[in-house]
């Protein structure tokens, strides 16, 4: 049944996207006119993170933060067969001399984004970067077979996909030596088990991941801030930003601050374009 399916979804993915934007409009209109897809959570999470927003400002937000999100799921079925040369029309880059001047002092790169759309095509990232191997780290879907399709998706484009179960044994073993560029979407809740440390974002009290702080000081590793905008539909740009220290080196969850205080300017400049369907902030309380 898998296979049956999968191979329905790909010949729908070659269509071109003038169409498959067509099929948006319509999923636009059942999750926001029928369904009201988790419609409580998003007028939540929106009014708590913009108190200062009237009502009309919020279900504005809330209008365009379904349509954006429709897109991202036809984006992303589209990114089952997209051409590199399609990619590089449709998401471009700005000071990618970053990592030269981070290989250039011989340490692996972190690249660190949020669940501002369009993440996944972040794929076609890999070309324009110097490091000789990109890896992606990522949360292992459930049913085997759709996590090798998802993670055969990204490999097209010359990605290794690593669990985030085995990223902290991977990064650890390998040489710190500029060949190596790790991309992480950390900006996800951690598990109830997982919550250790709390900082103030969008303005609320919230629980985040600091492992990859641990690591990237441990590793003495360049780390990068991607700031992406959804310039108009179906095309983004992304510029790169180096976090460096206050110090002469990072102090403890200095770069968990770094990235969220970027990230939270990027939501704020464009509030539509982040992940509101999320429950971000059901373990804000413990």
């Amino acid at each position: 049944m898998n296979t049956i399916f999968y191979f329905f979804i790909y010949q729908i993915s070659r269509l071109p996207l003038s169409v498959l934007y067509l099929f948006s409009d319509f999923l636009f209109f059942l999750l926001y006119r029928v369904i009201g897809y988790r419609r409580n959570v998003i007028r939540t999470n929106l009014k708590k993170s913009f108190p200062e927003k009237s009502e009309k400002e919020i279900i504005d937000i809330h209008k365009k933060f379904y349509a954006n999100f429709c897109d991202y799921l036809i984006e992303t079925l589209k990114s089952f067969s997209i051409s590199q040369e399609e990619l590089d029309k449709r998401f471009t880059y700005s000071n990618l001399e970053v990592f030269n001047e981070i290989k250039s002092e011989k340490r692996n790169t972190m690249m660190m984004c949020g669940h501002i759309f369009n993440w996944e095509w972040f794929i076609g990232t890999v070309k324009s970067l110097p490091a000789l191997e990109t890896a992606a780290v990522y949360h292992k879907i459930r049913n085997p077979f759709w996590n090798k399709k998802i993670n055969d998706m990204r490999a097209r484009f010359g990605t290794k996909a690593i669990d985030m179960k085995d990223v902290l044994r991977f990064m650890m073993k390998a040489p710190n030596d500029g060949n190596l560029t790790y991309l992480f979407v950390a900006d996800q809740s951690p598990k109830k088990s997982a919550v250790h440390y709390f900082i103030d974002f969008l303005s609320q009290r919230t629980p985040v991941f600091n492992g990859f702080d641990k690591i990237a000081q441990r590793k003495e590793m360049g780390v990068v801030y991607c700031k992406t905008e959804k310039i108009k539909r179906g095309y983004y740009h992304t510029t790169f930003i180096r976090l460096q220290p206050e110090g002469d080196k990072f102090a403890e969850n200095e770069i968990v601050h770094q990235f969220f205080n970027h990230l939270e300017e990027t939501i704020k400049e464009h509030p539509d374009n982040w992940l509101w369907s999320h429950k971000r902030w059901k373990y804000a309380n413990l």
